[in-house]
This record gives C-alpha cells, structure tokens and sequence, in this order.
C-alpha cells in the first residue's frame, strides 16, 4: 500500500519555467505526505464565451467625462452592479418582483451601453476533485469565472477544470493506471443521445494524447449590449492575453479551445475570422446561427411569458423571467432599440423567409372562441388569411423592416423608445436606432457564413420545447366587414392602441378594427432559438448535432451536453500537432 498523501494547492508556474506550491512544515510524526499534482508544460486555454445577458455588468469605474462622451451611468454610482441574473429559484423569485418595478425610463438610464462594463465579481462555482485538488476562489477570478452567470456555466466551467486535467488515475495497491470515471463514461457514451446514429467511441490512446496538456479553463464575458464585432475585439484581446501570460512562463501555448453559447458564438465566429491560427478548434451550443424571430417578438411585444410546451414550474419561471427582462414593449424597446448586440440576434439576410406573418381569420362560430383563444386558430377550426409575408421578393431586406418605424407591425416603436429622453430632438432618436440597426447589418453581412474551420455545434431540435420560427400575428374578424381586406389596406393599417402591450389595435380604412395578436410558438427548438437556425450551419462545420433534452438558457447544465462537449474537446486535440 502507497504512503498516505493530502492535496497541496495548485502549482504556481513560475518565471523560470518551474512550479511552485506552497505547504507547511509538520513534525516527524507527522506521516502524511503533500501531494502536488504538477500539469505538463505543454497549455491549451479552454475559453467559454457566454450568451446575451449571461455576463455580469456593472458602471465603469472610470468613467469618462468629457465634451464629446459621458459615460457616467445615470442611476448608478461608479462599479455599482447593473446586471447579475438571478441564481436559484429563490433569488429568481426575488429578482422578478425587484425587476417588475423597475419603470422603463430606469431600464433606459441603467442599460446605457456606453456607461456599463464587464463586472468580475459575481458569484463563482469553485472547482474540486475527488482527489481534493482545489482551484481558489482568487484563481478562478482571474480566469474570469466571476464574469459570468453562475446558474448557467458555472456547472460546465467546474467540470471542464476538472476533468479536462484528471484523465488516469493510478491504483495504490497495484500501482497500474486506470482511466478515470468521468472519462469511462464518455467512452461508453451512446452517440444517439446526441442526436448521431453513431459516434467514434473515445479511445484510450486518444486520451493519452490528451493528458500530454493542460487545460486551464476561463471565462471571457463581454458587453451584450454593445455589437457583437466590439464583443469579438475583446475576445481577440483575452486570448492574446492569456496566452501571453502563459508563454512569459516559459510554457508551450499555442493555441485555444473556444467553447460558445448562444450569442456567444457570433463573438468567437467574428474573432476567429481574424485569428483563426491562434485557435484549435470551436464549440458552438444552441447559437442562432441566422437569428431568431423571438427577438422580434421581444422587442415588438415584450418578452414571452407562455409557451404550448411549458407545464407547471416551466409556466411560474417563464412568468418570472418576462418581468426580469421585461413583460411589455414599454420595458422592452427602451433598452434593446439602440443596442446593436441585441438586435444582431434579428433573423438576418440568411434566415429562410417570409417569417413574419400578418393573418386574418374570419370567425365561424363566434359563441364558441372567447377572446382569450384568439391566438389559438388551429382549435377554433377557422380559416385564417396571409395577408403579408415578410421578408418578400419585393422587400427581401430584413433590415428594411427593422428601419421601418411608421407600419403598424414595427419592430421599433418610437413613442416607447426614449421614456428617459436621452435626445433632445426626434431625429437624434431615429438616428441612433438607425445607426444601431446598420450596425447590426454590417455585422451581419461581414460575418456572412464563416466557421473556424475546425468547428463543432449542437442545437435543439425538441418537440417539447418550441421556439419562434415564423412570428404570426393573428387577428380575428367577427362577423360581416364593410371593407374587402387586401395586402394594401392592411399593411397600411394605422396603429391606435396596445390594449395589453403586447396585443396592437389596427384601424383599416379608418372603418374596420382589427385586434392583432402574436401567435404561440411554432417549431421545434430549444425554447429560444428555431431548429432552422439552430442547424444554420449545416455543411460548413465539422459535425452538427440536433439534440433534445434542455432548454435554451440550460444547455451546458445538461448531462449529455457536458458529455458531448467533453468528447469534442479530446477530438479537437487529437488534430493539434
């Protein structure tokens, strides 16, 4: 039998190239041995890059005054917390009824992009092993970790620290390697919970390879409000960084890991385009490759509180998140009109058309549909009417419709974007939206259908968690109308009022009203983002997975994912020379 041992923290790499660890002296009865683990020299940075929302932000500390900018936060005092998404169920309870309060002229003042910046000191998961291996809160500080919503990755960062550097263990009696547990499932794995017939069954050679690097693992949050290509720049930043850091200690670093979570994975597309050589390869989950009409929906109505797919607790948290985020377009467009990073999650100039849908369905029998199933035209057994489908061969610019503010279905309605009057005039209004939507598309555009070429994603593809592929909205017609309804006349059809936000009164002609609501959801999905988006990068990636199983916020919390995720790191490093 071995000597016993205790943990010792992590090794410290030094200038030199050596490690250094810190333990105390014991007296001579004292048996027990410190035991440092010491990684191999050779360093693969694993980066995770959140989605929206999923980074932590705070006032500038330094915020600049000066003649041209003011980047002082109009509600908060300098490092104030602006945005920590609630973790756990009872703090998101607490946040709803915080958030639910906040007036849309607050939301406006608190989300200015130029006011705000990454905050690193949110709540952190702290990695250990069955070994008794720590990292320290400080550590993974460093790493990022606290820049990030912990609820969301702070499960997939502790298991990449983990087991990413604890592949083989060594029996005390035998002394014989053995591969550890955590990778005896991923080598035993069935593909088809990834949504594969059949997958390459993880080798042990293949972890051999794997074990000859280390894998520190870092966390990269960004500005969500701000577009996706400043995102990316910070990214490109990070990773020059880290590695840099690495190699002044004189260790191999030549490439890292990108690891993608919704948004997230536009800002890896734009920074690997640049520095594709500093990159092994990229992991992408449930991005919205082409967009998502939800984003329209969000903005143009509010933030969803319902869903056909949604029972019982799913149905209180998504009542909970609308009044976070915001439940109607009065909390909605204030914040998200003129933040391009918001709006670079539109359906773009790729997203399969029409997806926007204007429907009119002539009731049938009126004593049996209350107002409250108007939505729900399939149970009725009416016959509804497309009057416009949007993007068309004669309007095929998406971003056309973005700029439009004057048509009843705008994205953008001017009277609720600037309840804090941030402009002095109309015009400086229209300007900024328009410079934040050209933004967008620019983005868009320039982006276009790259990968790395070494790229990997997976997606959902779930009946039981629908998403918004087309956004329809749908009113009803009781009874005779005096007028003929055409494509004409309702898409000049005047807005005269939103009964509850997220519904729009429509006059045609100035003779007939039409109630207009937005349709449930439609197509299979993650809840979030469409499965036509979702697999948008079909034949320009190495492999894609269509997965079921997790909702779009939860996905790296989900076990198969982490599998999944696990199995495509060691595939990655099998290709690095």
């Amino acid at each position: 039998m071995g000597e016993p041992t205790r943990p010792l923290p992590p090794l410290v790499p030094l200038a030199n190239g050596g490690w250094e660890v810190n333990s105390f002296l014991s007296s001579a009865e004292y048996t027990i041995r410190g035991l440092g683990l010491m990684p191999p020299n050779t360093i693969v940075p694993v980066i995770v890059v959140p989605g929206i929302m999923g980074t932590n932000l705070r006032a500038k500390r330094k915020p600049i005054l000066g003649k041209q900018q003011d980047e002082r936060n109009a509600i908060l005092s300098p490092g104030a917390a602006a945005w920590r998404p609630p973790n756990g169920n009872q703090d998101g309870a607490r946040a709803a009824l915080k958030w639910d309060k906040i007036s849309p002229r607050d939301r406006q003042k608190l989300f200015n992009p130029a006011t705000l910046e990454v905050d690193d000191s949110g709540t952190v998961v702290l990695p250990d092993t069955e070994d008794g291996y720590v990292l320290t809160e400080a550590e993974v500080r460093q790493r990022g970790w606290g820049e990030v919503h912990a609820d969301s990755y702070g499960i997939l960062l502790h298991a990449l620290q983990t087991r990413l550097n604890q592949t083989f263990g060594s029996d005390d009696q035998t002394k014989r390697r053995f591969v550890q547990p955590h990778w005896k499932q991923v080598m035993s794995f069935e593909a088809t919970r990834w949504g594969v017939r059949e997958f390459a069954a993880l080798t042990e050679a293949q972890l051999e390879k794997h074990a000859t690097q280390y894998y520190p693992v870092y966390a990269v949050g960004y500005n969500w409000l701000e577009d996706c290509d400043t995102s990316s720049r910070h990214l490109e930043k990070r990773i020059r960084e880290i590695m840099d850091s690495w190699r002044k200690s004189k260790r191999r670093c030549e490439k890292v890991i990108l690891i993608t979570h919704s948004m997230g994975g536009f800002v890896a597309r734009a920074c690997a385009k640049r520095i594709p050589e500093k990159i092994a390869g990229v992991i992408h989950g449930v991005m919205p490759a082409l967009g998502a009409p939800a984003a329209y929906r969000r903005i143009a109505c509010g933030t969803e509180s319902s869903s056909p797919s949604n029972e019982g607790f799913e149905h209180l948290s998504a009542l909970g998140i609308a009044k976070i985020l915001g439940a109607t377009p009065d909390k909605t467009t204030p914040v998200l009109a003129t933040a391009p990073g918001a709006l670079e999650l539109l359906p773009n100039h790729l997203y399969p058309g029409p997806w926007l849908h204007v429907r009119v369905a002539k009731v049938r029998n009126p004593q049996h549909v209350s107002n409250r199933d108007a939505r729900m035209n399939s149970q009725s057994g009416d016959i509804a009417t497309d009057y416009l489908k949007l993007p068309s061969q004669i309007a095929p610019n998406p971003y056309d419709l973005y700029r439009d503010t004057r048509c009843w279905y705008r994205l953008i309605d001017l009277k609720l974007a600037d309840p804090a009057r941030r402009f002095r005039e109309p015009t400086d209004l229209t300007r900024a939206i328009r410079a934040a939507i050209d933004t967008a598309e620019r983005f868009h555009r320039t982006l276009g259908d790259y990968y790395h070429p070494n790229t990997y994603v997976f997606y959902g593809d779930d009946q039981n968690k629908r998403s918004y592929g087309q956004m329809r909205w749908l009113a009803r017609q009781w009874g005779g109308s005096p007028i003929a309804l055409t494509t004409s006349n309702i898409a000049a059809g005047e807005l005269v009022g939103r009964p509850s936000g997220w519904n729009r009164r429509v006059l045609v002609e100035g003779r007939v009203e039409l109630q207009f609501e937005p349709e449930p959801q439609d197509t299979r999905g993650d809840g979030t983002v469409p499965k036509q988006s979702g697999a948008g990068p079909s034949g320009r990636v190495k492999q894609i997975f269509a997965t079921q199983g997790f909702d779009h916020q939860g996905s790296y919390n989900n076990d198969d994912m982490l599998m999944l995720t696990l199995r495509l790191i060691v595939k990655i490093v099998q290709e690095m020379s």
